[in-house]
């Protein structure tokens, strides 16, 4: 049997507004679960609880699909702000780094006290004396 492989590439995933989405489809479980209350018994005469306990599992898991979106929606968010903030640093450093290539630092500016004067006791190691 040969292995599938894709033709073509996965499509970029869809953002919307998915905590609108899913708080209103939880919504829609908790009231077709109150709905289905006042009719216990009939459901229950038939054999068919099923469907008032479906509709309060999708509200539970509802509540559980709220806080996770809430959360992921706050992580994307952080995301950005910290992708921004990390870009416009990096601009600013760009910006900084420009202005001062005018003129190159000379050994003296670039190396401490010690270093500039070179080594004293000849080892070749910079800022060592005696």
């Amino acid at each position: 049997m040969a292995k599938w492989t894709a033709r073509h590439e996965a499509p970029e995933p869809l953002e919307g507004p998915v905590v609108a989405t899913v708080t209103g489809g939880t919504i829609i479980w908790f009231a077709l679960f109150l709905v289905q209350l006042p009719f216990y018994g009939w459901f229950s005469d038939r054999g068919q609880l099923w469907w008032v306990w479906t509709c309060a599992a999708g509200g539970v898991l509802g509540l559980i699909g709220i806080w996770y979106v809430r959360g992921r929606e706050a992580a994307l968010k952080r995301h950005a702000e910290a992708a921004a903030a990390e870009a416009e640093a990096e601009a600013e450093a760009e910006a900084a780094g420009a202005a001062g290539a005018g003129a190159p630092a000379g050994p003296d500016e670039a190396a401490g006290p010690d270093e500039a004067a070179g080594p004293e006791d000849g080892s070749g190691r910079p800022g060592r004396t005696g």
